[in-house]
C-alpha cells in the first residue's frame, strides 16, 4: 500500500492498532480533513470539533495566515539549531514577551518540554538567588494536576495510570490539594526550601474543575509572603481559551475587556504552548522576567527544535490570529451562552450532574459512576450526530470548539448535545 494512498476508517484504524504503540484509545473516527470548526473523516462525514486537538486549534482547523506563514518560512529556512542566530528568532522573542508583558522568553517545543524547563529554571533560581541548599528545593503542586507524562512529571501525578510501573520516581515535589488555600499555606510554613508553586488556572484533564473565587490571587499573595515562585501552567487554559487571553490575565499587555475581571494574577514564570501555534506545529515557550531567566546559562538548557525559524514565525501569526480576530471576546460571550444552555438543560435532565467551566473550556459530569461507559457511549453518539469531544475520569466530557465558531454554529451544536443526551 502506497503511504498516500485513500484507505477506509477501518484500515486506518487496523494499521494504527498493528504497527503503532497503544498509549491512545482514540474515539473510532478517522479524520483526513481540516477547516475551522468543522472536521472530515475519510468518508467525507462532516463534524463540529468540540475538542480542538485539547485547545491546540482555538485558532480553528488550517488557520490560512498561519498556515501561509508556516509553508512560507518552511521553504525559506526550517532549522539551524541554536549553534547559530537566525532572523526569525529575535521577533518572536519581542514579540510574544511584549505580547505577555515578560522580560525574556525560553523557547521549547511541547507543553511537557515548556513545563520540564519551568522546574529546572525555578530550581536553578532557588539555589543561585533564592539562597536553598544545593539538592533541597522543592516545589509544591497540585493533586489531580495534570503537566505531562514525562518521567518527572509523572513523579507528581496521583494517576495511576500514568505512573504504575514506571518508577523509581523524581523527589523534590510537595503535592497538596488544589483549591485549598490553608494547605497551601501549611505546606509553605512547614518546608523552608519551597521554591515554587505549580498550579493549572483550571484543572483541564481533571474534568474542567474550576478554583473558587479568589483562589489563584491569594496563592499568589501566599507565594510572595514566603518568597515562592507563582508557576502558572498554562498550556491548555492560555492564548484565549477560557475567554481572556490567559486564565490568570495579570500579565498580558491586551487591551481585553474581560481581563478587568478576577484572577487578575502575574505568574512569576508563565508556561504556554498548544495554541501558541494553532495547532499547526509544536511550539511551547516558557516567560519570566530577568531576575528569574537570567540564572539560565549558556549550556545549562536547550532544544535542537526550540526557537526554529519555522516554529517562530507560526508563533507570531497564531497570536496575531487571536487578537485581530478577538478571540477572547468570543470565547467569552460563547462560553456564557454555553453554560447558561446546558445549564437549563441540566434541570430537566437527571443525567447531566454539574455544567462547570469558563470560556469555551467546559465541561459535563454525567450522573454515573468513573468505571461506566455512560460518557464513552454518548461521545459515539455524538459523533453519530456529527460532533466530536471526549470523555476524561469516566464520567466527564470536555467540550472545547475551536475560538472562531460562530453563535450560530454553537447553537446548532447545543442542539446536538441536547439530542444526543435525551436518546439516553
Amino acid at each position: 500500500m502506497a503511504i498516500l494512498e485513500q484507505v477506509t476508517s477501518q484500515e486506518a484504524i487496523d494499521l494504527e492498532n498493528k504497527h503503532g504503540a497503544h498509549n491512545y484509545h482514540p474515539l473510532p473516527v478517522v479524520l483526513n480533513r481540516g477547516e475551522g470548526v468543522y472536521v472530515w473523516d475519510v468518508e467525507g462525514k462532516k463534524y463540529y470539533d468540540f475538542l480542538s486537538a485539547y485547545s491546540a486549534v482555538n485558532q480553528g482547523h488550517c488557520h490560512p495566515k498561519i498556515v501561509n506563514a508556516m509553508v512560507h518560512q518552511a521553504k525559506t529556512l526550517s532549522l539551524t539549531s541554536r549553534a547559530f542566530f537566525n532572523d526569525v528568532l529575535g521577533s518572536y522573542e519581542k514579540y510574544v514577551t511584549e505580547y505577555f508583558n515578560f522580560d525574556k522568553v525560553l523557547p521549547m517545543n511541547t507543553g511537557a518540554e515548556a513545563v520540564e524547563t519551568a522546574l529546572k529554571l525555578c530550581r536553578k533560581w532557588a539555589y543561585e538567588v533564592k539562597g536553598i541548599e544545593e539538592n533541597k528545593a522543592e516545589i509544591i503542586v497540585c493533586e489531580n494536576n495534570f503537566h505531562g507524562r514525562t518521567t518527572t512529571i509523572i513523579s507528581f501525578s496521583n494517576d495511576p495510570v500514568a505512573r504504575k510501573n514506571f518508577g523509581p520516581f523524581t523527589n523534590g515535589f510537595i503535592k497538596i490539594e488544589y483549591d485549598n488555600l490553608l494547605a497551601l499555606r501549611e505546606a509553605l510554613e512547614n518546608n523552608k526550601n519551597v521554591a515554587g508553586f505549580l498550579v493549572e488556572p483550571i484543572q483541564g484533564e481533571a474534568g474542567v474543575y474550576v478554583p473558587s473565587e479568589g483562589y489563584l490571587s491569594s496563592a499568589k499573595a501566599l507565594c510572595e509572603e514566603f518568597g515562592v515562585l507563582f508557576i502558572a501552567d498554562e498550556v491548555q487554559t492560555g492564548i484565549a481559551r477560557t475567554g481572556r487571553l490567559l486564565a490568570t490575565c495579570g500579565n498580558c499587555s491586551c487591551e481585553d475587556k474581560n481581563c478587568s475581571k478576577t484572577p487578575n494574577v502575574k505568574p512569576d514564570i508563565l508556561i504556554l504552548g498548544k495554541a501558541l501555534s494553532g495547532g499547526a506545529y509544536p511550539v511551547s515557550a516558557v516567560l519570566a522576567n530577568n531576575d528569574i531567566m537570567n540564572v539560565i546559562k549558556p549550556g545549562n538548557h536547550g532544544s535542537t527544535f526550540g526557537g526554529n525559524p519555522i516554529a517562530a514565525s507560526v508563533a507570531i501569526a497564531a497570536l496575531e490570529v487571536v487578537r485581530e480576530e478577538n478571540l477572547a471576546d468570543n470565547a467569552y460571550r460563547l462560553g456564557k451562552i454555553f453554560r447558561d444552555e446546558l445549564s437549563l438543560f441540566a434541570k430537566e435532565n437527571h443525567l447531566i450532574k454539574t455544567v462547570r467551566g469558563k470560556g469555551l473550556l467546559n465541561a459535563i459530569l454525567i450522573n454515573d459512576t468513573e468505571e461506566s461507559s455512560t460518557a464513552w457511549d454518548i461521545c459515539i453518539k455524538l459523533r453519530d450526530n456529527g460532533l466530536l469531544a471526549k470523555p476524561t475520569h469516566g464520567n466527564i466530557i470536555r467540550f472545547a470548539p475551536p475560538l472562531v465558531m460562530k453563535e450560530d454554529e454553537l447553537m446548532e451544536c447545543i442542539s446536538i448535545i441536547k439530542k444526543t443526551i435525551l436518546e439516553f
